[in-house]
């Protein structure tokens, strides 16, 4: 399946596409390869992840991407009520700092509030990432 296709398989009908994700990100000042040792394993997940262990749909299986040369933390999120969550995470160089971003996709039956509600969340889980590998 290529880009494309996921992006319209995302839509729902006559939803504009930006309605239905948030591009989520925090500037981190450490070097993209440092920051990708640190967060690509996953026991350091608890660590910065807020929902790893706070989700309310507890418990949650968490299935990551293999480890890779190109700064990509996708995973998957097997929620107990069923189904489950794709969420691509990135480190994405920028000199001799990264940038780490999340792509929050709201699913059919979230509400306005519960996006924004659910985005305040992730960043905040970006900050405490920052936090970590800044050692601040």
């Amino acid at each position: 399946m290529g880009v494309g296709l996921l992006c319209q398989d995302l839509r729902l009908e006559g939803e504009p596409p930006a309605e239905r994700m948030k591009q989520l990100s925090v500037r981190i000042d450490r070097p993209a390869a440092e920051a990708y040792e640190f967060l690509s394993r996953p026991e350091n997940f608890a660590k910065w992840a807020s929902w790893v262990t706070r989700t309310a749909q507890s418990p949650a299986a968490v299935r990551f991407i293999d480890r890779n040369s190109h700064g990509v933390l996708d995973h998957s999120v097997r929620l107990a009520r069923g189904g489950s969550a794709y969420v691509p995470l990135r480190v994405i160089a920028n000199g001799d700092a990264c940038n780490l971003v999340l792509t929050l996709f709201r699913q059919p039956d979230v509400s306005d509030e519960k996006f924004a509600t659910d985005a305040e969340w992730v960043m905040r889980d970006l900050q405490a990432a920052k936090r970590l590998l800044e050692g601040s």
